[in-house]
């Protein structure tokens, strides 16, 4: 018997042919993933933010961390970035919004910079405090 026969060759063929298209698959998943988890940093940053600013015992202090999770999520080039106020998401990227590619997450972050804003643009304590808790609720950690 000549075990190597067109018969026991296309078994072998077709075990490589689906590994090899599984195995490319597998790299562009990790690839996607591995764009979600650089910019991952930048809204978890920015969720941790609103969560300190939920927590504050003033509304001077609302503002000042729904500022920081601002900054991270438009970066120093985006619309109502805060030059004044610390970006603590300096060394991640260019911002979470601009760091993404993706439109749903996108629209998703743009809509928690707009209750930031919301938070900023009121002096009521209680306002801008639900509107931290909100932001931060919008960025899936709380």
């Amino acid at each position: 018997m000549n075990i190597h026969s067109g018969f026991t060759l296309r078994p072998v063929f077709a075990v490589r042919f689906v590994s090899t298209i599984l195995g490319t698959i597998l790299a562009l998943l990790i690839s996607s993933a591995a764009f979600a988890a650089d910019m991952a940093p930048e809204v978890k940053t920015a969720a941790t933010h609103a969560g300190l600013a939920s927590q504050a015992g003033n509304v001077k202090g609302v503002h000042t961390h729904l500022h920081h999770a601002l900054n991270c999520l438009v970066g120093p080039d985006g619309e109502g970035f805060d030059k004044d106020e610390m970006n603590p998401c300096a060394d991640m990227g260019n911002g979470a919004i601009p760091d993404t590619e993706d439109s749903k997450m996108k629209k998703k972050l743009e809509n928690a910079v707009e209750k930031a804003n919301s938070g900023l643009d009121t002096d009521d304590y209680d306002e801008a405090k639900a509107a931290a808790m909100s932001v931060q609720k919008m960025l899936g950690t709380k």
